[in-house]
């Protein structure tokens, strides 16, 4: 019975996600028919947009902690029995304790910040953050409920919460005071001892996240809790996290994010990768090395709309190693250069990485997506000649090239192809701005493969976007935290000061380069992409100003430099999801793309020493 009721509850969460993502899409399209048709528009339609995406983005972070898919640092450690089940039990709870005191950071911040009377059409803002609460209070009862120990949790969840009292005494005290429009004696009498005990322990505390995020604990847990402990050493009130938090997610780019990830989700589980093989194999197929170039091609093209190299492994690495190889490609090969062009579309727009890098620089959307193209190209025409040096002697036969079956496999696909045109030309074409044109995207792949092509019904929804879902709300919760860390990090003036130090101990621009090449190189090992962007960039963005580095060129450097970390042994993340989906060890990973990488590294330098490349289009 239990197990019933979870389950009626977890398909809830999944109509109601897939409810929001297509009501937000849906509501954005019916505003540019009418704001471009009619002259009218809809009211306060970017108002309920954004609020609509913050919903969105804690009812996600609730299902990612839901299936324990919440981002953490790809290095963990390894570690023996019993010691391991001591490790991930205290991991668990730690997490529960932080998001406890998100949610209490929350709670107070909605009360606080929010009169009553404060409204978007008949929706109080207040409830807005009582949702925000919400959405943190289930992933810390999820931490606890999807423990591997199932015996004690009633004592776990009892300890989680006694460390979020700890926690949050500050922003519980808030959230009392107005409430009841004084504070109780008795919690005024705690409330002192407690923050006092909090100073004390916060250095350890510290200590004890930064070592435990290489332990599995969540990304978002370690830096936002790390923020936290900060801002509370520093005399600050800890509704900051929270209100942080709100303003990041209200930000006009950010639905653009779970919009343009869903329209990829929708392309990665329908039959379009077949299709797009089919389309580009009867295109350049007939090419010496034709087949390579298609490889490169459709990875690229999924990677720029799914927004993670993983996926397009998981996705497409299956068909296109079995195609390979049925063609005449070794393994070796094949799984080199399928690990490698993995990552290889992440430079185009419309790029989440680069949306988000965007975001977190202060930069517009639009430059960086115009300086992403040519460096981009870049690193696909030397992925595709790597490909060729070594596939050197294989003998492969080409197939002839015909009029006929190159127009049928263009039918089939057009609808996959008009689908980034449409979105390039809208957008840059001043039709509409970012987050209209992810709900294009979204609207276009939804009709296309539930309707046109019927390959993905109504009713298995929910579970198809199930995977869409954990992408976009862990990095959105990650977000939405970190942003109290970069509120502290920018208080206390530590980027200036870097700068300062920086620019007195290196006088070379192209020394800096070097160094933040070699810095990036070993975060992108260990580091996913969204985490990097939201952790570094704040520390390197004011550095561009020192060494005269346009801020663009400085970002494709840097997400240039992360797609490589994806390469770069012992850890890159596309290095274990090769060996995983090609069942190969990983020693025998490493060996299969050492070249590979080294021809992207070659192509990371050009990117870094000619800034034309990136500037050109600007």
């Amino acid at each position: 019975m239990k197990n019933s009721w979870l389950k009626t509850i977890f398909r809830l969460e999944d109509i109601f996600i897939n409810f929001i993502l297509l009501t937000i899409a849906f509501l954005l399209v019916i505003e540019i028919i009418t704001r471009n048709f009619f002259q009218t528009g809809i009211k306060n339609s970017t108002l309920y947009v954004q609020q609509l995406t913050l919903i969105a983005t804690f009812l996600a972070g609730a299902i990612t902690s839901r299936e324990k898919k919440h981002l953490t640092i790809a290095a963990r450690l390894p570690v023996k029995q019993p010691a391991a089940a001591i490790t991930r039990t205290a991991v668990q709870i730690i997490s529960s304790a932080f998001t406890f005191a998100f949610a209490a950071s929350s709670f107070s911040f909605a009360l606080n910040a929010f009169s009553p009377d404060d409204r978007i059409a008949f929706i109080p803002r207040r409830l807005i953050g009582y949702l925000m609460a919400f959405g943190f209070l289930m992933m810390a009862i999820r931490f606890i409920t999807g423990m591997d120990v199932r015996r004690k949790r009633a004592i776990w969840l009892l300890l989680a919460l006694l460390g979020a009292i700890l926690l949050s005494s500050g922003a519980l005290s808030g959230a009392i005071t107005a409430l009841l429009g004084h504070e109780p004696g008795i919690f005024q009498a705690f409330r002192a001892p407690l923050q006092a005990a909090l100073l004390w322990f916060s250095g350890p505390l510290i200590i004890i996240l930064i070592v435990l995020a290489f332990f599995g604990m969540p990304v978002f847990v370690v830096l936002g809790g790390l923020g936290l402990l900060l801002i509370n050493r520093a005399g600050l009130p800890l509704e900051i996290v929270a209100n942080q938090a709100y303003t990041v997610l209200t930000d006009y780019s950010i639905p653009a994010i779970p919009l343009f990830a869903a329209a990829g989700f929708f392309l990665s589980e329908s039959r379009a990768g077949e299709r797009m093989v089919e389309f580009f194999n009867d295109m350049v197929g007939w090419l010496p090395g034709g087949l390579m170039i298609v490889t490169v091609l459709v990875c690229a093209f999924f990677t720029t709309f799914t927004g993670g190299s993983g996926i397009t492994i998981i996705a497409l690495g299956g068909l296109l190693l079995q195609i390979l190889t049925g063609a005449g490609y070794n393994k070796r090969f094949s799984v080199g250069l399928l690990t490698s062009s993995g990552s290889v579309g992440l430079l185009f727009p419309p790029s989440l990485p680069i949306i988000i890098y965007g975001v977190t620089a202060g930069l517009s959307i639009k430059d960086m997506f115009r300086g992403g193209i040519i460096p981009g190209a870049v690193l696909v025409t030397v992925t595709i000649s790597a490909a060729f040096l070594f596939s050197k002697g294989t003998g492969i036969e080409h197939q002839p090239w015909k009029l006929g079956r190159a127009l049928g496999s263009f039918k089939k696909g057009l609808g996959e192809i008009l689908l980034p045109v449409i979105v390039i030309v809208l957008y840059f074409g001043g039709i509409t701005n970012l987050q209209e044109s992810a709900a294009v995207a979204l609207v276009y792949a939804f009709f296309l493969e539930t309707v046109i092509h019927r390959e993905l019904k109504i009713k298995d929804l929910p579970g198809v976007m199930t995977t869409c879902v954990t992408v976009f709300g862990g990095v959105l919760v990650i977000l939405a935290v970190v942003n109290g860390l970069s509120y502290y990090i920018i208080d206390t003036q530590l980027p200036q000061r870097l700068s300062q130090w920086l620019g007195a101990a290196i006088s070379s621009r192209y020394v800096f380069l070097l160094l933040l090449n070699l810095a990036l190189l070993v975060v992108g090992c260990f580091m996913d992409i969204y985490s990097a962007i939201l952790v570094v960039v704040p520390l390197i963005v004011p550095l561009a100003g020192v060494f005269n580095i346009h801020p663009v060129h400085l970002g494709i450097i840097f997400l240039a430099n992360l797609e490589l970390g994806y390469l770069t042994p012992p850890v890159g993340l596309n290095l274990f999801l090769a060996s995983y989906r090609f069942n190969e060890p990983m020693g025998r990973v490493y060996r299969d793309v050492l070249g590979f990488m080294l021809f992207r590294l070659l192509a990371v330098l050009l990117i870094t020493y000619l800034p034309f490349l990136t500037t050109a289009l600007l």
